[in-house]
């Protein structure tokens, strides 16, 4: 399940930073790259400062490489037509793949790009057009450069920032955008968010608890990125799910703001009041009076002192008895039924020593948390029984054999999204007009992808088949408790 933790941690730019990688002497790595591979789509680069020139960027660098860039050898070309495949000559769809083709991100970069090309690979009708993010000018600069070569539709660029740089060339003009990004503060109509979002797994999850007759929605949250698209998710969720405004606090990641926020938000102070209440307005309990052994055959009764002896600590008339300490007094149930944990690391084990303290669990209190707890299932059996959402691994096993096939490595998973991405514009380009339908794009029953079956939507969210997975702890793999619903297969 650590796939689905590398996969679903792609949610900050920080995150998909990887070292610098050499590169080969007198190689090149530009904006615009010449056909890469044999019996691949073709590849079609022009440098956006020169109309019709274009030069050919080298991907034979160290590190990890694309498998078709490394058996061939390729060598900077003076401005001019690239001569394409014969092929691409009958190509009429233009695809713009935006990434980092160099610098710090540049490996990620050709690993998308491999995923885009097994994903397109047969169809001569489309033509990539690949431009690089981490040139001058950037992901608008690149957007913009694809747009005026006519390009039908873009796949990148990588991370958010470079999504709001890449996007108005993109909208301005018409051209739809597929972004790898996993934040859906950049989706809009025309914009879709390609990544596993926080949104789409509290989506999921809100989903399922309502189904298991949760109704009361509650989270406790890290005041970070992460923590606050889950907790943005989570209001979205209960709205678009017809339920009651969920209570939301976030803390600061101290034991202190850890502890506070849970007493706030599960309403201790007023639970435990009551708790202590019901203690004293309870009756005193009466101890029934036990005969001394031969009392029976004995008259009369126990000489005063001796009964006073022996009483001395039976609750005496109209006496209550003291309440019991706080970790021994029962709590009524907190205001919710379901609550969504967003940490990790040190910060969930306190958490989760607070859960006990405040006395929320199950089967009062659904715990759910994001799906990089696939990551550490096995650790949790503190709070067995608590659900994530997360891709069904079984679903990628085919993506992987083809990939390793060609390129001889297994793909980073966010490879994934790139080959989702190119697989509903292969779907879209209709005709010999070079349009990408968008009604396509968006059609209510999907597309079969690496991870499960996902839907763009109209206003640039993506909505992802994620399965529920309920943990089991004691060194156990989570089980699905879930299926994810699918209609095809990616492969």
């Amino acid at each position: 399940m650590t796939r689905a933790y590398s996969l679903l941690s792609g949610l900050f730019p920080q995150a998909l930073a990887v070292n610098a990688t050499p590169r080969k002497p007198g190689v090149r790595e530009a904006a615009s790259c010449g056909a890469v591979g044999r019996g691949k789509s073709a590849v079609r680069g022009r440098s956006p400062a020169t109309a019709g020139a274009a030069k050919i960027a080298s991907l034979g660098v160290a590190g990890v490489l694309l498998a078709a860039c490394a058996q061939q050898s390729v060598t900077p070309e003076a401005p001019g037509n690239i001569a394409l495949p014969a092929t691409a000559a009958a190509a009429s769809h233009r695809v713009g793949v935006l990434l980092p083709m160099s610098g710090p991100n540049a490996a990620l970069g050709r690993e998308l790009l491999a995923g885009a090309q097994l994903a397109l690979a047969g169809d001569t009708a489309i033509q990539i057009d690949l431009r690089d993010t981490a040139s001058a000018g950037g992901a608008g600069a690149a957007a913009s450069a694809a747009v005026q070569a006519g390009d039908g539709v873009l796949l990148g660029p990588l991370t958010s920032g470079d999504t709001a740089l890449a996007a108005p060339a993109g909208t301005g003009a018409g051209v739809p955008i597929l972004a790898f990004t996993s934040d859906v503060a950049q989706a809009r109509p025309g914009v879709w968010v390609m990544g596993i979002t926080p949104e789409d797994q509290v989506q999921r999850l809100v989903e399922q608890a309502r189904r298991d007759g949760r109704q009361h929605f509650a989270a406790l949250l890290p005041n970070t990125p992460l923590g606050r698209a889950l907790g943005n998710g989570l209001q979205a969720a209960c709205r678009d799910q017809g339920l009651a405004e969920p209570a939301v606090v976030y803390h600061a990641g101290t034991p202190a703001s850890i502890a506070d926020a849970m007493r706030q938000l599960s309403a201790y102070d007023a639970r435990l009041a009551a708790a202590r209440q019901a203690v004293q307005a309870a009756p005193a309990p009466v101890a029934p009076a036990m005969p001394l052994a031969g009392s029976a055959s004995r008259a009369g009764t126990l000489p005063p002192d001796l009964a006073a002896a022996l009483n001395a600590n039976a609750p005496q008339p109209g006496q209550v008895p003291a309440p019991p300490a706080d970790t021994n007094v029962t709590l009524g149930n907190p205001p919710f039924d379901a609550l969504l944990l967003g940490d990790t690391g040190l910060s969930l084990k306190t958490v989760i020593a607070e859960l006990k303290s405040a006395q929320v669990s199950l089967p009062a209190v659904r715990i759910m948390g994001p799906g990089l707890w696939s990551a550490f299932a096995t650790k949790l059996g503190s709070i067995r029984g608590a659900w994530y959402a997360a891709p069904d691994p079984a679903w990628r096993q085919g993506f992987v054999a083809r990939f390793t096939a060609q390129h001889q490595h297994a793909p980073r998973p966010l490879a994934d999204l790139s080959f989702d991405a190119a697989s509903a514009v292969r779907a879209a380009a209709q005709g010999s007009s070079g349009v990408f339908a968008r009604d396509v794009l968006t059609r209510a029953n999907g597309f079969p992808g690496v991870d499960g079956t996902f839907t763009l939507l109209p206003d640039g969210r993506v909505r992802r088949a994620l399965g529920v997975f309920e943990v089991l702890g004691n060194g156990a793999e989570a089980r699905m408790l879930s299926m994810p619903p699918a209609s095809g297969s990616s492969t």
